[in-house]
């Protein structure tokens, strides 16, 4: 998937607080996938749980997605979808035209700050699977590639599943969104197993249910936003919820005294430039939290507060002043903070 070797690095801004010692028995799964790690944490499953059964279906699910949505593999449904230059109607499965008609939502909510047609642009920055750059590319060669940006490019037609592109060299990238789709397709099996007290947690991104080995709600810690270190710099107490991170300040490159970050803003077809550090969303669907941290931090501590209070999106920005970090949040963040 495109840029998840960056992703990874960045996603991990989120990370399990230390708790004391448990009272109840965990089981935990972890292992690797979509180009990053995983971790499953399951309270007091039970006896009655068949573990091995359960480990084989989480690996199927996650290579399902995997399989899905990766542009990291020439194989997958959505890059063969890319790789057709047709311009009519292609059929593709249920599964993934739900996926982007569900993305596509929310790139009409931000207004295209979180654009699912942004793989060329991800690619010509050197932050995707074609390799990386040390250099900004031609102002003549963003304007070049803009010209096949643009996620009203895009149409799904869920019914008889299929999607269309306005060019053949469009290229969707689900990079942003398919993280957290994993953690909910877990978190769906888990839910079918009858669990009712876990934590799945895919290269940052994260749901959880009930409550930790403590009986308490689980704490997260969102990480402080530094290019050298890991320190928490607040912790959530939460349950029945998932949590993504965006942040800027792991995947970038320096040239000619500027830093140039991984997060790409579609409608400009260049790296943001803003103080925003980082956001955290907090929402029921890992995807949708996962895909609204990106919008949000596109769009800047200004204007994405303005966005996420509009539509009722817990967000927690971190925001770089000339004296340290500034935090700001929506007034459902801090709703959620104090329960």
């Amino acid at each position: 998937m495109i840029g998840i070797r960056h992703v990874v690095v960045l996603s991990a801004a989120l990370f399990f607080a230390a708790c004391g010692d448990s009272r109840l028995p965990e089981f935990e799964l972890s292992g690797s996938t979509m180009g990053t790690t995983f971790t499953v944490t399951l309270v007091a499953p039970g006896d009655d749980i068949d573990r091995e059964r359960l480990k084989t279906e989480i690996a199927a699910t996650l290579a399902g997605v995997d399989e899905l949505t990766s542009t990291w593999r020439a194989d997958s449904e959505l890059a063969v979808f890319n790789a057709n230059a047709a311009t009519d109607w292609i059929m593709v499965s249920a599964e993934l035209c739900n996926a982007i008609d569900n993305a596509l939502e929310i790139s009409r909510l931000s207004e295209g700050a979180f654009d699912i047609t942004i793989g060329p642009l991800v690619n010509l920055w050197g932050f995707g699977p074609d390799g990386e750059i040390r250099e900004p590319p031609d102002d003549a060669l963003i304007e070049e590639t803009m010209a096949y940006i643009g996620y009203e490019g895009l149409q799904t037609r869920c019914g008889q599943p299929a999607m269309r592109k306005r060019h053949g060299a469009m290229y969707v990238d689900l990079s942003g969104w398919a993280k957290g789709y994993a953690v909910d397709k877990v978190a769906e099996l888990l839910d079918e197993y009858g669990l009712s007290d876990y934590l799945v947690e895919i290269g940052g991104e994260l749901s959880v249910r009930g409550h930790n080995a403590e009986g308490r709600k689980w704490a997260i810690a969102v990480e402080a936003p530094s290019t050298t270190s890991r320190r928490p710099h607040s912790v959530l107490r939460i349950t029945d919820t998932s949590v993504a991170t965006s942040g800027d300040y792991r995947n970038y490159f320096d040239h000619g005294g500027q830093r140039y970050s991984h997060t790409i803003d579609a409608r400009t077809g260049r790296p943001v430039a803003h103080d925003l550090a980082a956001v955290t969303v907090v929402s029921k669907s890992a995807a949708r939290a996962d895909a609204m941290a990106t919008a949000l931090l596109v769009l800047g501590p200004e204007s994405g507060l303005a966005l996420a209070e509009k539509l009722g999106i817990a967000s927690y920005f971190l925001v770089r002043d000339n004296t340290g970090i500034e935090e700001l949040t929506t007034s459902s963040f801090e709703l959620l903070r104090h329960r």
